[in-house]
């Protein structure tokens, strides 16, 4: 009887800092960024302890982590809109930890896809709530303008991982990698918990129902301009993740840079940070659509010029060297488009932002998934396969983003 009014009053109450607010959001969604790519220098490791017959499996490690987070996210929205959005971030924490347990103990392949599949499930909660806390406190170019700044301090991320997971495995082993994700998501959370309000009140939360959720679906797909720029954000996200899942075998097995991997990887992720800041200072004078449009035709261009690189036989340290531009640039483009298009894509969805974000990120994730495995796979020893996948995706995004249309044109 009278905890809750004890509750009540230690619960946070007063808004947030934007300072604070980008920082916090950014290191929620970071938890993502850190589970990828602080296992990129892991994969020669784990695939020779779990996988010796076929090495290239282990790079199922990276797509596994996104399928779950994909599928996760078709719960964490409609889950966001009942129950909160700060209580779903918690509980997927919870998930995400007892999986990192799981990783750190499995001996087999198969073990330790099912354990990254469960750490995206989990990750898939702090991914689309924190998009929701997003779009509850602000929208339109605003959003995207508060997206950038979360997009920047995220970008930092991938330019750390991968070098601090190379000095765990050099103080230890991989396995301690699940030990270091377990403390960084529990402290990302009670961070949260302790400072940020919530931000969904009672009297708009929205009963839990699979009648609720396919009414959301079918409005979300319904409206074109939805529509659209899911389908698109799902090119961008797998020329994405097939670069993730493959790059450190290009750089490795094609240019022998295996062991400085991870400063390359770190350096690119630090050039490719930039583009966040950009758009911060573009998307308000020049709109969202012609920068998303800009970026698909400089991607195509410059893949293009990588595949002609890779035509002329040039000394191999030459075309390392344009094949980290090419890196850098796959990378800056996903930064340019990504917070665009879900700030386009939930723009007409505020009334039900927490299951928009949810339907429209797990089907653009799903798909990009479906999409990246196959072009990982089919690394044959060159950057060929990835190059001429990224040049597919982005001419397929291109022509879909001439298509789109706001409410407002």
């Amino acid at each position: 009887m009278t905890s809750a009014p004890k509750a009540r009053r230690t619960a946070p109450t007063k808004a947030l800092g934007q300072v604070e607010f980008v920082a916090l959001i950014a290191m929620l969604t970071a938890s993502i960024a850190f589970s990828i790519d602080a296992m990129l220098p892991a994969l020669p490791d784990i695939g020779e302890d779990l996988s010796p017959d076929n090495l290239n499996r282990a790079q199922l490690i990276i797509t596994s982590f996104v399928l779950g987070m994909g599928i996760g996210t078709f719960f964490t929205g409609p889950l966001a809109d009942r129950f909160g959005r700060k209580n779903v971030i918690a509980w997927g924490a919870v998930i995400y930890v007892g999986a990192t347990i799981i990783g750190y103990f499995t001996s087999s392949l198969e073990t330790m896809l099912a354990a990254r599949l469960l750490m995206g499930l989990g990750a898939a909660a702090p991914r689309v709530a924190a998009v929701a806390i997003m779009r509850d406190l602000y929208s339109g170019r605003e959003m995207a303008r508060i997206m950038s700044f979360v997009m920047l301090v995220f970008s930092l991320v991938p330019a750390l991982a991968p070098t601090l997971g190379a000095g765990i495995i050099a103080l230890s082993n991989w396995r301690v990698l699940f030990l270091a994700f377990a403390i960084f998501m529990s402290l990302m959370t009670l961070w949260m918990m302790l400072r940020q309000p919530e931000t969904l009140d009672p009297e708009n939360r929205r009963p839990l129902s699979l009648a609720n959720l396919i009414s959301a679906a079918v409005e979300v797909f319904s409206h074109p301009t939805v529509r659209l720029a899911t389908f698109v954000q799902t090119l961008s996200m797998a020329m994405l993740f097939s670069l993730l899942s493959t790059t450190q075998q290009v750089f490795d097995l094609t240019y022998g840079q295996g062991e400085t991997f991870h400063y390359w990887f770190g350096g690119i992720a630090i050039l490719a940070s930039s583009a966040s800041l950009v758009n911060a200072r573009l998307v308000g004078r020049l709109g969202m659509r012609p920068i998303i449009k800009a970026m698909f035709i400089a991607q195509i261009l410059i893949s293009l010029a990588m595949l002609a690189v890779m035509s002329l036989g040039l000394p191999n340290q030459i075309e390392l060297l344009f094949y980290a531009f090419w890196n850098v640039s796959v990378f800056f483009q996903a930064g340019l488009t990504l917070g665009n298009l879900n700030a386009l894509a939930l723009e007409p969805m505020g009334h039900i932002a927490g299951s928009a974000a949810s339907i429209i990120t797990a089907i653009a994730t799903v798909g990009a998934v479906i999409v990246a495995i196959p072009i990982g796979l089919s690394f044959n020893g060159t950057a060929l396969p990835l190059t001429l996948g990224v040049l597919i995706c982005a001419s397929l995004a291109l022509w879909l983003t001439t298509m789109i249309r706001r409410d407002s044109d």
